[in-house]
């Protein structure tokens, strides 16, 4: 069933109001990969009248406020991706397409939806109930959550203060926030303070003393050495387990930050992606054209949250955790099933994976009871032997899904780190023979994003050693099969610490050795809270403090990435 968006709707379903009313920058898109239908679900599911307004009008208060006002809270998001990021290229352009939006066209969804959002709220609001307090404004998603904290602003090359400032919001509940959601819908319900709840932040008069006191705004917004320091503290306490709570002046106010939301169980997990998801969008917005993303999530199954790669440039250790936790492979082989019997369904399942798609059903231990090690990375700069890689799990998944009736074929389209397949000398051979034999559609995605040692090295990626050795493997298999399948490699050009003669190395790289001449190739995007953009602002390493090249000039930026694009230009025959 959708939740409703219209009064229509919700009289069908003998509704006068909502409790809960969840504005979003996607089109409304019921799936369980959607941020917007999981949480309201689940908000469904324990007994909640949730409706969803997605991308309303921004030059008036109809769209905002068809809905009424929610009895206990308005639930914001930008959607799926920041919003500057979906809207602005690496070099600043305006994107002409919105893989989220009807039609594809990029024009429903706001630059700093978050902030817009709200204040149209607001606005709406005091119009229908002028001397009543407003009900409550909750940030969620990706944008909010990765905005939580001072942060790099790319588009305004600058230090900007938390986003439930400018928002003028009251709560924040960041990262995969189901379980801290349920929590504080209840508490609002039955009439209960919520400020303690975990995943949640908010903005106080006081500080917390018995959190972890961070540099004020106005001191990291100009010093950078306290912003790296800042940033810090901040990174060192996403995980759950030892995770403090954390404070920091803004202006005479103070950021609280409480500690995150303790992680879903697989038996959680399980619950939240058996609800009933339609995989289909919303016939309201349906009419004003199709949403792109259906393509690749209508039939995509996700196995796993979390990664532990950290990759410096990416955000999911931020936003998802560094934990991997993974659903049953029953709940898994339910969700197949439920798709062989929908309407739509060819019976190809487009996609059964996670952030990283050999992560699945294996965690590290020592992890699991007391989180992740404040001075040692998973699998960088090498794999830690403690981990214990396993991939029989995602195997034994893949072939159960593959054997249901009614499925033709099972895909990973989901990135796969291929220094992880060759640790694993028990397993990982016979999974890649599998994966390459019956789980691959003619390309397998792989993400080396450079080839030079001290640049991979920024970026927090595996050396060129591994991609060779995996790349010889998965032709010889290929080979074996009698299959002509090919490996995509994503590239990023103007890294921090990369420059043209960096390029010009990858170029000979990956003409002599891997021998292509790529096309997945992405100008680095600063985007908010990752390692990358600290340095791209503070133009420092920020473990060692030493000065790092960064090429800030777009038309330099554009350079590197031609120099590894540019095929070679055919000579013209001559003739005697």
């Amino acid at each position: 069933m959708f939740l409703p968006t219209t009064q229509q709707e919700m009289k069908t379903l003998g509704w006068d109001s909502l409790d809960i009313i969840i504005v979003s920058g996607d089109s409304y898109i019921d799936s369980p990969f959607m941020g917007t239908a999981a949480i309201g679900k689940v908000l469904a599911n324990a007994g909640y009248r949730v409706g969803i307004i997605s991308q309303p009008q921004t030059d008036s208060l109809v769209d905002i406020g068809r809905l009424g006002e929610p009895e206990l809270f308005w639930g914001v998001t930008a959607g799926s991706i920041d919003s500057m990021v979906s809207n602005y290229t690496a070099l600043k352009k305006k994107r002409r397409t919105d893989d989220y939006t009807p039609g594809e066209i990029n024009n429903r969804r706001p630059d700093r939806a978050t902030i817009v959002y709200t204040g149209l709220i607001r606005r709406f609001s005091k119009q229908v109930s002028p001397k009543e307090k407003s009900k409550p404004i909750v940030l969620g998603g990706i944008e909010a959550s990765l905005r939580r904290v001072p942060h790099y602003d790319y588009w305004t090359n600058k230090i900007r203060r938390s986003i439930i400032f400018d928002a003028k919001a009251d709560y924040i509940l960041y990262g995969m926030a189901e379980k801290s959601t349920l929590e504080f819908a209840a508490a609002l319900r039955d009439g209960n303070d919520p400020h303690e709840i975990r995943g949640l932040s908010y903005i106080a008069k006081e500080k917390r003393e018995d959190y972890l006191e961070m540099p004020a705004y106005e001191v990291v917004a100009k010093d950078k050495l306290a912003f790296i320091e800042m940033f810090h503290t901040f990174y060192k306490n996403n995980d759950p387990i030892p995770a403090k709570g954390l404070t920091q002046k803004h202006g005479d106010r103070y950021l609280i930050q409480n500690p995150p939301a303790l992680y879903q169980t697989g038996e959680e997990l399980d619950a939240i992606y058996a609800l009933d998801y339609e995989r289909a969008q919303h016939p309201y917005y349906a009419k004003d054209g199709k949403v792109r993303a259906l393509d690749t999530i209508g039939f995509s199954i996700p196995s796993h949250r979390g990664c532990y790669g950290e990759c410096n440039f990416c955000a999911i250790a931020v936003h998802e955790g560094r934990t991997i936790r993974s659903r049953s492979q029953d709940s898994i082989v339910s969700e197949a099933k439920v798709i062989t019997r929908h309407p739509k369904f060819k019976g190809y399942i487009s996609d059964l994976g996670g952030p990283t798609a050999n992560m699945y059903g294996y965690e590290c231990g020592k992890k699991l009871k007391a989180g992740n090690c404040p001075a040692k990375r998973c699998v960088s700069p090498g794999i830690c032997p403690v981990i214990k890689i396993d991939h029989r799990p995602h195997a034994e998944v893949l072939k159960k899904v593959q054997n249901l009736d009614g499925v033709k074929k099972v895909f990973v389209a989901s990135g796969l780190r291929y220094d992880m397949i060759l640790s694993d000398t028990e397993y990982g051979d016979d999974y890649l023979k599998q994966v390459v034999t019956h789980h691959t559609s003619g390309q397998m995605k792989i993400a080396p994003e450079h080839t030079e040692d001290h640049v991979l090295h920024t970026m927090g990626k595996p050396g060129t050693e591994s991609l060779v050795k995996f790349r010889n493997r998965f032709q010889q298999l290929n080979k074996k099969a009698g299959k002509k399948q090919f490996l995509t490699y994503y590239m990023i050009a103007a890294h921090p610490g990369c420059d043209d003669n960096d390029m010009r190395k990858m170029k000979g790289f990956v003409s002599s050795e891997l021998r292509i001449s790529p096309e997945q190739v992405q100008i680095f995007t600063p985007t908010p809270s990752t390692y990358s953009s600290v340095m791209y602002w503070t133009e420092m390493d920020p473990w060692t403090l030493e000065p790092m090249f960064i090429e800030k000039d777009p038309n330099r930026k554009r350079k590197q990435k031609d120099i590894i694009t540019q095929k070679p230009k055919k000579r013209k025959k001559r003739y005697a």
